[in-house]
């Protein structure tokens, strides 16, 4: 099977083809830098990681690219309440981006490119939005993109203008010829940040930066454009006007979206006040938890977070943590002969059939679920091999490059040296008849999410 990717523009699953053999160019629309990022923001970032990840898995060189909003409306409200530069907010809340991105075991793109250090590309994109008839400057200095130079908009949506929600602009400026028309510049206020242009001190309206970020840092047409399915309308419908009216071609062969995370059956967003920061997230739960809650449905759907969710994704992906521990373990001791390649096969199968489904995270992990239940199966009768319990570990290990949800390197050794002291010594103190030192210890270890079980082999732990 190869890999199918489901395509907002055409509305249905396509083959991925690139546009040059072993190649991908990947954009995916990045947050605008204000504030932390939110779970929200997380599940478009992890996403689009894990789409990275399979793509370079499968042997293609990806090129991908990652934007930032640092000149925007928000960011100069609230660097005028904070009263500092508004580029100095916003690098601090970059610098903040990539600590919690890091945190979240999230690779790090190809380039961010900055909305403030894409000065030259957007002017001379909107220049030629102007000279060849798609745009037109207001006295004030502003630039609009003129709507009645456009036949087929809506491509994304699939409607037409008038009936898409939001389509009129709440603010109205006189000198639009159309108050449907979009800034693509817009003249600077009294004591805003601003740039010199052929129109005057000014900006770039949002929609801009993007098409001419693709087209400085990745050419005139990239594989896949990626983000939250929020951007579809408008801002990626104004992407392919924009980028067109300049190069006379389409901007992305594949456009990917990601849904919504969802509060109570609202979109989680900063706007309604709803939302959970990834930082006060990663105080309570590790990354792999977080990345597990993201990744464990697949990536069109919406997601509902409630109360209970990490909670819930933390007990499920424990089960899977303590089939590594224990293959980890069993690989030292094992005397089977089973060298586990059918399972073994069969599960790589499964998980390549389902990723190539488009990118279909949910089912890959309900494979490597499956496989652990077997595995475990066999490290129970003691049929399996130490050979093929090393296979199992390197074939888990080959699917965690995409999902980044196993522990962390050492995290098995060093806790089983711990954690098989305390038994022992819970064990000579039980021998002792020392029961309320020996409990204590059983009690504490289970505060700390591990259970002790004695059995007939002696004592093994969990994770709970």
């Amino acid at each position: 099977m190869t890999l199918r990717i489901h395509n907002t523009l055409t509305g249905g699953k396509q083959e991925f083809v690139p546009l040059r053999e072993g190649e991908v160019s990947l954009y995916v629309c990045g947050v605008t830098v204000y504030d932390d990022i939110h779970l929200g923001h997380a599940r478009s970032i992890v996403v689009f990681d894990m789409v990275s990840r399979y793509l370079r898995q499968l042997g293609y060189d990806v090129t991908h690219v990652t934007n930032f909003t640092d000149v925007d409306d928000k960011i100069i409200n609230r660097a005028n309440e904070e009263g500092v530069d508004p580029l100095e907010l916003s690098a601090r809340y970059i610098d903040r981006y990539f600590e919690e991105t890091d945190s979240l075991k999230v690779r790090r793109a190809d380039a961010y490119p900055k909305a403030s250090e894409s000065m030259e590309a957007i002017i001379e994109m909107v220049e030629a939005i102007i000279d060849n008839g798609y745009g037109y400057a207001t006295d004030e200095g502003n630039v609009y993109f003129s709507i009645a130079k456009v036949e087929d908009y809506g491509r994304l949506t699939n409607q037409r203008l008038e009936d898409m929600s939001g389509a009129r602009e709440v603010m109205q400026d006189p000198q639009k010829r159309d108050p449907k028309d979009f800034a693509v510049w817009k003249a600077a206020k009294p004591g805003e940040v601003a740039w010199d242009s052929p129109w005057g001190r000014g900006r770039p309206g949002w929609h801009i930066e993007c098409s001419a970020m693709i087209r400085s840092h990745m050419g005139d047409l990239i594989d896949i454009h990626g983000g939250g399915n929020d951007l579809i309308f408008p801002h990626h419908e104004n992407e392919i006007l924009q980028t067109e009216a300049v190069t006379g071609g389409t901007l992305a062969r594949y456009w990917m979206h990601n849904g919504m995370l969802q509060l109570q059956d609202e979109k989680m967003s900063k706007s309604l006040g709803n939302f959970l920061r990834v930082s006060d997230l990663l105080r309570e739960h590790d990354a792999q938890t977080l990345r597990f809650f993201l990744l464990n449905t697949h990536y069109r759907g919406p997601l509902v977070y409630t109360e209970g969710s990490l909670e819930e994704a933390r007990s499920s992906l424990r089960r899977l943590w303590n089939t590594w521990r224990e293959l980890q373990a069993y690989r030292r001791s094992a005397a089977g002969a089973d060298d586990a390649a059918a399972p073994l096969e069969r599960a790589r199968a499964e998980f390549r059939q389902h990723m190539d489904d488009d990118f279909n995270s949910r089912a890959a992990i309900s494979a490597l679920f499956e496989l652990a239940r077997e595995l475990n199966r066999m490290m129970a009768d003691g049929s399996m091999s130490a050979a093929g319990a090393e296979a199992a570990l390197e074939l888990m290990g080959e699917f965690d490059e995409v999902f980044a949800i196993l522990p962390d390197e050492g995290d098995g050794g060093e806790l089983d040296a711990v954690v098989g002291l305390l038994a022992d010594v819970r064990q000579e103190l039980r021998r002792r008849r020392m029961f309320d030192l020996s409990d204590m210890i059983r009690d504490r270890l289970k505060e700390a999410g591990i259970q002790l079980e004695d059995q007939g082999e002696g004592v093994k732990w969990k994770r709970i």
